[in-house]
């Protein structure tokens, strides 16, 4: 049987956020695989509520585990690495990544108490990790997080290309710039790119991409203008926004504070790894707070509305003793990532209540993205010339617009979304399965499946309203007429004015001293029973049928 070069996306592609992507080289159902990135997403009230973390479902990766040869981590955003430490014990292969990106998979690995010797540091291209049939190198990009790399995949079929996130910026402030050079000697070396795997979240975006160093003058005129106390927030991994930020506020004479413990963390590891040098130094909170507002600059974390934020936390009141007043100034030097905008316009409305004038980055003045424009993709596809174009990392609309891009410029693409896979070994991509996926959930320390129950039955709460429904029937197996119901998340008193839970108890009385002894001896009739007249009558009430939880206690003859 003919060996063939597969991909296969389990999360990341239909989406933005838990990427995760799988190749493989081999005969059909038997190919060796790789395994790059295992990233997160965040949970929401409105479709998981209190989930923490979302990752993807990797049940096919368990499946073949012993066909996985080593997983790869292009960058160390959250939505690349995340799930690393939940995973791996599922998957139990090598890690492949560089050093800073290494130093966080670390401290994943570390906060589930896995054993962080599997994962292995590299450096950039030329080096070459070899792993079952596949040899790889880490292409050093420029994104919003430093050491981010693209992968060279070498492959008995041809080479890949697999960008990961990147824009063409030569001059990041912190990581290393896109060197099109590079770029142009992966073309043209061997047989060139068969395959291009390439980020598409901006590509609906018509100008070319600006680099990370136009912001400084921006922000230091941002600044020098504030009269009181100025915050910034910005994403704790953008490093090199964070080294602009503090140098403005320096240069401004200010003292720089940083709040969020995922601020401070990442900012350590980028000192330890080597890969930021010269960062202002920095004052804690007790020392800030004493000091004159006008010489002070925080930069917080909390930029999409996370409610235990450090930006969060200054806006509901006085956090680690300071207190934001009048007159005091807050930028949000980020974008707001689609879904995050409630929790954002919460602390924008907290913080205009208490006086604090308000800055985004609407006008791109003080924030550029991390990820390639439309220009620059296509500058990308021009540069590598693919033979065909996979796009991957957007929604459903950004992934058909870039084959629809590709396809435009005479190279083959496919819109391949999270359980489709494609076989790349001719001409042209073509799909050969469909894979069931779903989304794993982080519910506090447990993961349950997304099909398993718990967030479908909690959201039926949050809507419906709950009402527990206690029963007892008697050593002669006669149910005492006294139920009794305690509701949660609903209407004390119905439309009547009487007592919601009395009305629903008077009901089952009736229905209990009515109730044969067929129903009766039948705990699953007597239940179904129950439910629906307790659904009944608080619809008839309050207009909401809630879930019900029904508990039969059946005495015992001595």
């Amino acid at each position: 049987m003919a060996e063939r070069l597969i991909y296969l996306p389990l999360g990341g592609a239909g989406e933005i956020g838990m990427n995760a992507y799988v190749y493989g080289y081999g005969e059909p159902g038997r190919e060796r695989l790789i395994v790059v990135d295992l990233g997160v997403t965040f949970g929401d009230m409105e479709s998981a509520p209190g989930i923490d973390l979302i990752m993807a479902d990797v049940s096919w990766l368990e499946a073949n585990r012993d066909r996985i040869d080593a997983i790869f981590i292009t960058h160390g955003h959250e939505d690349h690495v995340g799930a690393l430490g939940l995973l791996w014990p599922k998957l139990q292969k090598p890690v492949h990544c560089r050093r800073f990106t290494g130093a966080l998979a670390r401290l994943k690995l570390e906060e589930v108490g896995q054993p962080t010797d599997q994962i292995h540091i590299h450096a950039p291209r030329p080096d070459v990790v070899t792993a079952g049939p596949f040899r790889v190198q880490f292409v050093p990009v420029s994104h919003s997080i430093p050491e981010s790399s693209a992968l060279i995949i070498d492959t008995p079929a041809g080479r890949i290309v697999h960008t990961g996130d990147f824009k063409l910026d030569g001059t990041p402030v912190v990581g290393e710039p896109f060197d099109p050079m590079v770029w142009h000697e992966i073309a043209n070396e061997g047989q060139g790119v068969k395959v291009l795997t390439c980020d598409s979240t901006n590509v609906f975006s018509p100008h070319p991409g600006r680099s990370e160093a136009l912001l400084a003058n921006p922000l230091l005129d941002f600044v020098i203008a504030q009269r009181q106390m100025v915050v910034a927030t910005t994403f704790a991994s953008n490093i090199a926004r964070l080294k602009t930020l503090a140098e403005a506020g320096v240069a401004a004479g200010r003292k720089i504070c940083l709040l969020g413990r995922a601020m401070r963390r990442m900012i350590t590891v980028a000192i330890e790894t080597g890969v930021l040098t010269n960062f202002p130094p920095v004052i804690g909170p007790e020392e800030a707070s004493e000091l004159p507002r006008d010489k002070v600059m925080l930069i917080v974390t909390g930029s999409q509305g996370e409610r235990r934020a450090a930006s969060a936390q200054l806006s509901r009141g006085r956090y680690l003793g300071i207190d934001l007043k009048e007159g005091d100034s807050f930028l949000f030097s980020s974008r707001t990532i689609p879904g995050n905008e409630r929790g954002v316009i919460r602390i924008m409305n907290a913080l205009s209540e208490k006086g604090v004038d308000l800055f985004d980055a609407d006008d791109g003045v003080y924030h550029v993205s991390g990820h390639a424009n439309r220009p620059d993709i296509e500058a990308v596809h021009d540069l590598l010339k693919p033979q065909m174009v996979i796009p991957m990392h957007g929604e459903h609309m950004h992934l058909r617009e870039h084959a629809k891009l590709a396809e435009a410029r005479g190279i083959p693409a496919a819109v391949a979304t999270n359980g489709t896979m494609l076989d790349l070994s001719g001409t042209a991509p073509r799909v050969v399965d469909q894979i069931d996926t779903g989304r794993l959930y982080l519910d506090g320390s447990v993961l349950i499946g997304a099909m398993d129950g718990v967030v479908r039955d909690r959201i039926r709460m949050a809507l419906n309203g709950h009402a527990m429904v206690s029963v007892i029937v008697d050593e002669d197996d006669t149910p005492l007429p006294d139920a009794w119901v305690e509701l949660s998340g609903l209407p004390e008193r119905g439309r009547g004015g009487a007592p919601l839970a009395e009305n629903i108890e008077a009901a089952l009385a009736d229905f209990l001293e009515r109730a044969d002894d067929r129903t009766v001896m039948d705990d699953e009739r007597l239940e179904e029973g129950i439910r629906r007249l307790t659904r009944q009558v608080s619809m008839e009430e309050i207009g909401k049928k809630p879930e019900v939880t029904v508990v039969i206690s059946r005495l015992a003859a001595e």
